[in-house]
Formats: C-alpha cells, structure tokens, sequence
C-alpha cells in the first residue's frame, strides 16, 4: 500500500517570523543591485551638492546688517521720526488727520492710492537704533487704529477710515506704556498696555510716519505717505527745545527707499506739523528681505534628490518583470500583497534613512557657507531644523513608495517614472514659476503630492504685513505635516491598487 504524504506547512510561514524573512530577502535584493545602491547614495549627495554650491555661490558681504527685533527675528525698522528724549514718567498726545498715501504710476510718476498698512501715529522707543524695542500707537491706512509693539505685537483699536480724525496718546509710568484712542477727544478708550521693561532712564518719543510697500500684482512697489498732527501736547519729563526729524534705518536692507523725487520731512504751519515718510515697522517676510536664505533654499537639491529616488523606486520592481524574475519572487511568496509590502517598507526604510543623512548634513553645511558669504538666513529654532531634516526625508520616503507602487501598477519602468514625475515633479515646477498665480499654486499645493513640500517651511506670515505669501517664496498653505499627509494619502492609494492589480493578474 502506499501512502501519500503532505508536506507539514508551519503556519508560522505566514505569520510574524515569514514577514521577516521576507523583509529580509528584499533588503538582500535592494543591497546586492548595485544600482539602485548608488542610486540612494546619489540622492544623499545631490542634498550636500546643491546646498554646498548654494551657500558658496552667494555673495552678500558688505552689504548692510539684517535689523534684528527684541526677540531675536529680522525686522523691517525704517520710518521717519520726529522725536525728543523723554528721561521718565511722561505722556504725549496728537490728533491726527489727513492720512494719505501715493504710489508709483510710472517713472517719477505717483498717484493717489491706498497702503493699508501705512502708519502715522505716537512712539516711544528705546533709541533710534534699528530694532529697538518701541511701543506705537497708530492710524492705518485701512485697519483703523493699531496698538504695535517690538514688531511682532499688534492690536486692534478703533476702526474706521484714514480719512477720519482720531486722538491718540501714549502715558509712560514706570515700565508700563498704555495707549488710547478717542473720536471727539473727550472720551478715551484704552487699546492697550505694555510692560515695556527694556526702556531703560531715557527713551526717544514723538511722532512717525511709515509706509510700507505696495501690493501691486505678482509683485511690489515702494510707497509715501504723510499726515497731518495736530494738539501736540506733551506732560512730563520731556527734554526741551526742537523736535528732530530724522529717516530711521535709511540704508537697511528691509527698506526698499522712497519713489523717485520724495523723500522723509517734517513741516509746522499754524502749530500743525506735517510728515512724510516711508518704510516700516513690522516683522521681516520674504518680500522685504529678498536677499535673506531660508533652509528650502539650502535644500533646493530636494528635486534632483527626488528624481533619483523616483527612479530607484519604479526600477525596485519593474526590473523584476523586465528580467522575468517576478515569477521566482511570486512563487517563493504566493502572497502577492505582502511582496510589495515588504518591497515597499524596505525601499521606504533606505530612502528615509538616506535622506536623512543628505539633509543632516547639507543644512548646517549650506548655513555655514551662505553665513561666511555674508549671507542672512532667516533664524530657526533646533527643533524646526530637525523637523524640516525629517520632513525631507519622509518625503524622499514616500514618493520612492508610491514610484514603486506605480511601477507595480504599469510594469513599465519608463512608464512608472514618467507618470510620478508627472503628478509629483511637475506640480512643483509649476510652483517654482515666480509667476504663477496665487490661487493656483495654492490650490496646487494644498490637492496634490507637491503639497509635502511644505515640510520645507520655515517662514512666518503675518497678518499686519502685506506681502506675497506665496509657496514660491515658502509660504505654504498647509503645515508640513499635513503636506506630508497629502503625499502618504497618494502613496497609499496607489499601494492598495497596486496590490489589488497584482492580486489579479497574472505575472
């Protein structure tokens, strides 16, 4: 008689322990192609190229200083100031009226517009050195009544239009500054206070004018502006003599300089003095600091590095169907889900780890070089540079996941490479174009896998700065984790087709 005899198949094959041998064959498969080794190896260095050829290419020495705020963030400080000392307790109040702008219509050409953020108002700063600590008490162009402090503070007051006539005053009493705002000059309202610690025995008070830059299309043009003060009146310890007019921060790099045939100045008649002046007093942005570096740039090389691991990723499987060895990989595994699993963790591990160690060293590399140029890069916390490191390596990660997935999908290399180049490259060359339109680099980065560029981010808007806050200028409207959540959406959609594909098909 004879008996048949069934192999005894450990369930322990498909269980915790075959998952790892399989992990572990795949790792064997990416380490001994020597292409796709050198392939991850490239896309480390072109992360340490292109931010060395970045920061030594740059060249802003002798240029001006970067004004730096109390806290420690570059500022745009330039405005005209009509001041005196004030060593003390001591207040001063203004009306002020007769808040207009002009902006450029052609060479040496200006007309009337409206600055929304054109300031005219009372300040108390600690000198005149740009970024001092200062608290201001304003009319905007067209947000009503501000209190500002140190740049970055801002508080909203009375509203209404440039055009109507408000009384301010600012009282100093010790450390505390308090700002009011009134219609008629009867009835006071508090805006704000502020512990201004920083003032020190003698600070420089009296009146400003600033006006930032304006919007104008893709881009910006410089402005003036000038109002008219009137009931100066001053109480307490006030030097005497004649108010001093003078342009803070004339040759800072935050300042883009008045239009042609204007310029900063201060005139009486008839007890009213009247002031232009131009400039600002707010955080730094992009705009007004175009010759500042941001860590996206140092890691511009993220596309080349992009290219490279696309490249890899689509190869880590299709070259499997193009040398006829997916049938052995197949049948040493039927389950044909948990091979591109596997494939995908173990590419997804090399890439992450390989981009991280290009971005590593590529930032403090670009910074020291763009520094030792004289270059300004914007200040980031080593918790933001650690996030932005990680950011470019799960994104590196995650497309390599999903050209893989896609090469699964199409069997094609060239196909496979060409259509994640299409969805994930292109969109993002898109937005490198200065002039694309807002909304639709916007929209470009928020719905498609270009929106885990956002992981680069390292620059603050604010809302009492207008600028171009736009992804070309790394203004990003999602947070970067939520840009890198886009991408892994895409990846895992594309991974879960391209299992349910192989599923079905025959290899």
């Amino acid at each position: 008689m004879t008996s048949t005899v069934t192999p005894n198949r450990s369930g322990r094959r498909a269980g915790r322990d075959g998952f790892l041998r399989l992990l572990h064959a795949e790792w064997t498969k990416f380490r001994t192609v020597r292409s796709s080794v050198i392939g991850m190896a490239a896309a480390a260095l072109m992360l340490v190229l292109f931010a060395v050829l970045t920061g030594a290419s740059s060249d802003q020495k002798g240029s001006p200083p970067v004004p730096i705020g109390p806290g420690g963030e570059p500022v745009t400080d330039s405005f005209y100031f009509v001041h005196r000392p004030l060593s003390g307790n001591g207040g001063i109040t203004v009306s002020v009226s007769a808040l207009t702008s002009s902006i450029p219509d052609g060479p040496g050409e200006l007309r009337p517009g409206t600055v929304p953020w054109a300031k005219a108002g009372l300040l108390i700063k600690q000198s005149t050195r740009q970024g001092s600590p200062y608290v201001a008490i304003m009319v905007t162009g067209r947000h009503g009544v501000r209190m500002q402090a140190d740049h970055v503070h801002d508080t909203a007051g009375l509203p209404g239009p440039a055009s109507a006539v408000r009384r301010l005053r600012l009282d100093r009493s010790g450390d505390v500054i308090t700002g009011y705002a009134s219609a008629d000059g009867t009835h006071w309202t508090k805006v704000g206070t502020v512990h201004a610690r920083w003032l020190g025995p003698t600070a420089q008070g009296g009146l400003f004018v600033a006006s930032p830059p304006y919007m104008d299309g893709m881009g910006t043009r410089g402005s003036v502006s000038t109002a008219a003060f009137g009931d100066l009146g001053v109480q307490g310890l006030w030097a005497g003599g004649e108010w001093t007019g003078d342009q803070v921060g004339a040759e800072s790099p935050t300042f883009a300089g008045y239009p042609p045939n204007t310029s900063g100045s201060v005139t009486e008649t008839g007890g009213t003095l009247t002031v232009t002046g131009a400039g600002d007093m707010a955080p730094a942005v992009r705009e007004t600091l175009p010759t500042g570096g941001t860590l996206g740039e140092i890691l511009i090389g993220t596309f080349a590095a992009l290219v490279v691991v696309i490249v890899v990723g689509a190869l880590f499987i299709t070259a499997e169907y193009r040398e006829n060895l997916i049938r052995v990989t197949m049948a040493a595994e039927p389950s044909r889900g948990r091979v591109l699993v596997a494939k995908a963790i173990v590419l997804g591990g090399v890439t992450f780890v390989a981009g991280l160690a290009g971005a590593a060293v590529a930032v403090p590399l670009g910074e020291r070089l763009a520094h030792a140029n004289g270059v300004y890069i914007f200040p980031v916390t080593a918790w933001t540079e650690l996030r932005v490191e990680l950011g470019i390596a799960a994104l590196l990660a995650i497309a390599s996941i999903m050209a893989l997935s896609l090469g699964a999908v199409l069997r094609h290399g060239a196909g496979a490479v060409t259509t994640a180049m299409a969805v994930i490259v292109l969109p993002y060359i898109l937005v490198a174009n200065p002039f694309m339109p807002v909304s639709v680099s916007n929209w470009l980065t928020r719905v498609t896998p270009a929106a885990a560029f956002a992981s680069q981010q390292t620059l603050v808007p604010y809302h009492q700065v207008s600028s171009l806050y736009t992804p070309y200028n790394g203004y990003y409207p999602l947070a970067p984790l939520a840009g890198i959540a886009v991408l892994a959406c895409y990846a895992a959609a594309s991974l879960a087709v391209a299992v349910v594909l192989l599923r079905r098909r025959d290899v």
